[in-house]
């Protein structure tokens, strides 16, 4: 089992957002990342990013999204708050799988920050070695874990349209999706 892992609204410091902790789990990446690739492939985008990304390109790719294979659970806080707390305090309230071969996290963190993701792991009984941060381009589970990042924010942040409502209750209704606030 593997575990891929990005945030979104982290960069909002001041004002109402909120804080998206995603937690992608799937058993069987090698299928997810080809089935993944075909997506973007047909859709013609080089690498999927919420940010950099049209409705119109979304909602195609969420429509193929929610025929794969794979788990969400999403943690959510309102800012303004610290961030990198709030990523260990969630990281231990929803790491609760057996059996983890990897944990991928998306970006660049600090070396603080990762001794005290490390310390994290080490307490849930996970080797560090199965520790991995990585940016969005290398991992097709990091990408998808940034789409439903993304989708969650746009959700609790305030500022619902409908069609966030929309594919946020789609992926709620497949019960890939598990929101803890």
């Amino acid at each position: 089992m593997l575990v891929f892992i990005d945030e979104s609204g982290i960069h909002k410091a001041s004002g109402y957002s909120v804080f998206a902790f995603v937690y992608i789990v799937m058993k069987d990446y090698a299928q997810f990342e080809r089935d993944f690739l075909r997506i973007e492939k047909d859709l013609n985008i080089r690498a999927f990013h919420w940010k950099s990304t049209t409705w119109a390109v979304r909602e195609k790719f969420f429509e193929r999204l929610l025929q794969l294979d794979f788990e969400v659970k999403v943690g959510i806080v309102e800012n303004p708050i610290h961030p990198e707390r709030e990523f260990e305090r969630l990281l231990l309230h929803m790491l609760v799988e057996s059996k983890i071969q990897a944990v991928y996290i998306d970006g660049e963190k600090p070396k603080q920050h990762a001794k005290r993701i490390k310390k994290v792991l080490r307490d849930r009984g996970l080797s560090v070695k199965k520790l991995r941060m990585i940016r969005d381009e290398q991992s097709a589970g990091i990408r998808a874990a940034d789409a439903m990042a993304g989708l969650t924010r746009a959700y609790f942040d305030g500022k619902i349209n409908q069609r966030v409502e929309r594919w946020y209750n789609r992926f709620r209704k497949r019960k890939m999706m598990s929101v803890f606030q």
